[in-house]
């Protein structure tokens, strides 16, 4: 009799996807919170050697994320994991999904950013996605989702990857790296 195994799925909240993305790829509770992910956009507001000039709306609206929604943006994903000892690669869109290595011992996952439509289609935004392999078995961990979708085979990944690229969205594909 085969098991199935576990997999962790965090739901979306606010514009926490990000945070939840990089759980759900991770497959742990907390392996990144909210105050450390403010903590890596408010230092890389510091770190910017162009920084924005301050106004009112600075307080909430920051150049990295959204410090009431959370609303992360791609820089806030790869130092996260950088920090972690894993290395992002951002796919090359002119390749297809064909050119990533699904089976590779280095890969952890894949992490999406896609386009978005809320509130009966008035507000377009940009979403993140966590996509990994479980005991041999790939799943999408969508935030928004009520339960991971699994994958029928490798395939089937690739073609939702492909339909994701030609609907704007990106891919970056997080590797083992120096682990820390």
């Amino acid at each position: 009799m085969e098991t199935k195994a576990a997999v962790y799925h965090e739901k979306q909240r606010l514009q926490f996807c990000l945070l939840h993305a990089l759980n759900n790829l991770m497959q742990a509770k907390d392996s990144f919170t909210r105050a450390e992910l403010d903590v890596i956009a408010d230092k890389l507001v510091l770190d910017d050697p162009s920084k924005e000039q301050w106004t009112p709306l600075s307080l909430i609206f920051r150049p990295h994320h959204n410090t009431l929604t959370g609303n992360y943006d791609v820089n806030v994903l790869i130092t996260a994991l950088e920090a972690r000892g894993k290395r992002v690669v951002w796919h090359d869109r002119r390749n297809g999904a064909s050119s990533i290595n699904l089976a590779g011992d280095t890969l952890i996952g894949i992490m999406l950013n896609v386009t978005v439509r809320r509130f009966i289609g008035f507000w377009r935004g940009r979403h993140w996605v966590a996509l990994r392999n479980i005991s041999g078995v790939w799943y999408n961990l969508d935030s928004d989702l009520g339960s991971p979708e699994q994958f029928q085979n490798e395939k089937e990944v690739t073609t939702f990857l492909d339909n994701k690229i030609s609907q704007g969205g990106e891919v970056l594909i997080v590797l083992h790296g120096d682990e820390k």
